[in-house]
């Protein structure tokens, strides 16, 4: 364990993540629920993704939302791509970030995109190569880092060949995302402790899922062992289409108050944060998962 750091950055995926699992909403909606995220202070958002309109229908207007995101001062924008072509077209309707998912493991990569984990990660090269030509940066996400539900556990060495080629392929940021919301301290701790010495200043965020109730406690375990960047979604909303089982990213309002009172500074707001998922959960239409939305703040109720 480390000592803590002062500051955590929040990267807020409710608009890409918390949706791409539930039915369409309109790109009016998503500009609604946009607009309140914002409001929170988060600096940096994950708005979309471009990937198959088929296999990811609530995701179609990937291009009609990214034209719209120039309105948003001071906020950095990001959408996800699984493919060069993914990469190209997020470039083209004006992202300078983008992520790249590359799964751990070869039954989740088979369900997600189509390919093995190994062909997945021979294409982060490239990726790479045609984001900095634009100008653009990329963060390689690391999907199933610790579990998969077609494979079972992870083999960490899966996990370090691909830090590994992303390093050698000059990515500009790295994640390891636990998909399936299995994962637990002492396993967040020991993957982490085995990936840091491998990436040198390269920024290092983490993703989880609180589907199994450890996601908040493996998101401090992340910060414990050095993570400065983590993910989150109002409400909680979310999971991945391709994972069975897989839902309940970490409520961001929740994570906030969890930071927030370990003496971490945070960027979001927590009263704006809760309010933003009282909007995501009015969009949607059903109840979402965080706990702040049922609880309220401790400070405030």
């Amino acid at each position: 364990m480390t000592e803590l750091p002062k500051k955590v950055d929040i990267r807020e995926v409710s608009l890409r993540d918390g949706l791409q699992i539930e039915k369409p909403i309109s790109t009016a909606a998503k500009l609604e629920l946009l607009e309140a995220v914002v409001a929170t202070g988060v600096r940096e958002v994950e708005a979309t993704a471009f990937v198959s309109p088929s296999k990811v229908p609530a995701l179609a207007d990937a291009a009609e939302l990214a034209a719209e995101l120039t309105r948003f001062d001071n906020v950095e924008f990001s959408a996800l791509v699984a493919s060069a072509n993914g990469a190209k077209r997020a470039l083209a309707a004006g992202l300078r970030s983008i992520e790249y998912v590359v799964s751990a493991a070869d039954g989740h990569s088979h369900a997600n995109v189509g390919r093995s984990s190994a062909e997945a990660t021979a294409q982060i090269a490239d990726i790479v190569a045609i984001a900095h030509d634009s100008g653009a940066t990329v963060e390689v996400i690391i999907a199933t880092a610790w579990d998969c539900p077609f494979d079972g556990p992870t083999p960490p060495q899966r996990v370090l060949d691909i830090v590994d080629r992303s390093v050698e392929s000059g990515v500009d940021r790295l994640a390891v995302a636990d998909t399936i919301g299995t994962t637990t301290p002492r396993r967040v701790s020991d993957l982490i402790a085995q990936v840091r010495p491998r990436i040198g200043d390269i920024p290092f965020g983490a993703h989880f899922h609180n589907t199994r109730g450890a996601g908040l406690a493996s998101a401090y375990a992340a910060v414990s062992s050095g993570v400065t960047r983590l993910d989150a979604s109002v409400g909680g909303l979310g999971g991945c289409p391709f994972a069975p089982g897989a839902s309940g990213n970490i409520a961001t309002e929740d994570l906030v108050y969890l930071l927030r009172d370990s003496g971490i500074e945070v960027d979001v707001d927590l009263q704006a944060a809760i309010a933003a998922a009282e909007v995501a959960q009015r969009v949607v239409g059903h109840e979402l998962p965080s706990s702040l939305l049922r609880a309220g703040d401790r400070i405030l109720g």
